[in-house]
């Protein structure tokens, strides 16, 4: 991963841990905001995200063109959903790399599920998310959300070369606004984008997390 920091890099796991103990907000009662049912968990864990990320995506999609809307796949992510996602996926790279030592395993599995302990997801500020039009279609992007780096044979990355030149508009368009609002992108995959963690924080130089792992939200009466 040449000129990509991974979450997997020592730098990210020494950020400070703080808590400003913002609440997770229910994206399905934020009016505006387009929701994706395909990650619904049977909590409606993934239709969660803290109050201050959720504020500046809304910023965000302000600024998109008329017509164009953030289409929201995933936000939170319980802790234990989140190991379960990387051992399997680090179980695979295993058996397809079985000479590759521990941190090498870790080095990969970090270019499509972050390692727990870092991971941005469990803290509510992270989002999965990609674009689309006022009725709900998609726009393209090069690869499917969540496309993995072997399936998508490396057009996951947001500064993929040989993307078709629509979806690199459509990615810079995502980029403008997200950066605008204090959003960072993985750049090893294109829709994901987080706030207040410690991959967050080693890109702006803050000083410590705004957000920590946080407790699933109560199950919806």
């Amino acid at each position: 991963m040449t000129d990509i920091i991974p979450l997997s890099d020592p730098r990210v796991a020494r950020v400070a841990e703080r808590d400003c103990g913002e609440p997770l907000v229910d994206l399905r009662a934020t009016a505006g905001l387009r929701l994706d049912a395909r990650k619904a968990d049977a909590t409606g864990a993934y239709a969660h995200l803290r109050s201050g990320a959720l504020a500046r995506l809304l910023d965000a999609q302000r600024l998109l063109p008329d017509g164009i809307r953030f289409l929201v796949v995933e936000g939170y992510r319980p802790p234990g959903l989140q190991r379960a996602h990387y051992e399997s996926y680090a179980a695979t790279l295993r058996t397809a790399h079985p000479d590759a030592p521990p941190d090498r395993i870790r080095e990969l599995a970090s270019a499509y599920i972050s390692p727990p302990e870092v991971a941005p997801h469990v803290g509510g500020g992270a989002v999965d998310l990609t674009l689309c039009r006022a009725d709900g279609t998609e726009l393209p992007l090069g690869t499917e959300v969540n496309a993995t780096p072997e399936e998508s044979d490396g057009a996951c990355r947001t500064a993929a070369p040989g993307i078709p030149a629509e979806a690199r508009a459509h990615r810079r368009l995502m980029e403008r606004a997200l950066t605008a609002v204090g959003f960072v992108n993985y750049p090893t995959e294109w829709w994901h984008w987080s706030y207040g963690d410690r991959y967050w924080a080693l890109l702006t130089g803050a000083p410590a997390t705004r957000y920590g792992p946080v407790a699933p939200p109560a199950p919806a009466h």
